[in-house]
């Protein structure tokens, strides 16, 4: 091959890239929306809403244990939403969306009621085929104690 064949093969890859990533934008806006409402049925105390962000064979991970399907999640998550206080909050900070526009993660902060970050959140979101949102995988971890870190 070419030099000027390489190049130019190397230009149409990189605007190829470019426009992917372009198309992907509004994807992502979809996802963090998705993910801000999810988020914002907790405030609300709105167990229906959090519901119908589940993907019907969804998993979302308690500790190391999986648990499966919207039902057996709706039925794990309905004490978080029965006293009038919500336990915790989260927020996206990160969301990326497969070229396909498939599937999608976000991930970010967890908080506690008095605005302490306690963990991460990690979110697998699945584009249905009416164009929703979904979650069908979740985990969170613990926050990192950065400051014991650095002492040791």
């Amino acid at each position: 091959m070419s030099i000027k064949a390489s190049l130019t093969s190397f230009v149409a890859l990189a605007a190829f890239a470019s426009a992917a990533a372009a198309d992907r934008t509004p994807l992502s806006k979809e996802v963090r929306d998705a993910e801000q409402a999810f988020a914002a049925t907790m405030a609300a105390r709105d167990h229906a809403a959090f519901t119908r962000h589940l993907a019907e064979d969804a998993i979302f991970f308690d500790g190391e244990k999986a648990i499966r399907g919207k039902a057996a999640i709706a039925a794990a998550w309905k004490g978080y939403y029965e006293k009038p206080n919500p336990p915790f909050s989260w927020t996206p900070e990160n969301v990326e969306v497969l070229d396909s526009g498939e599937l999608a993660y976000s991930s970010g902060p967890v908080f506690d009621p008095s605005g302490k970050r306690v963990g991460t959140f990690n979110s697998v979101w699945r584009r249905e085929s009416d164009g929703t949102w979904r979650v069908v995988f979740d985990k969170a971890c613990s926050a990192c104690d950065c400051t014991k870190a650095q002492g040791d």
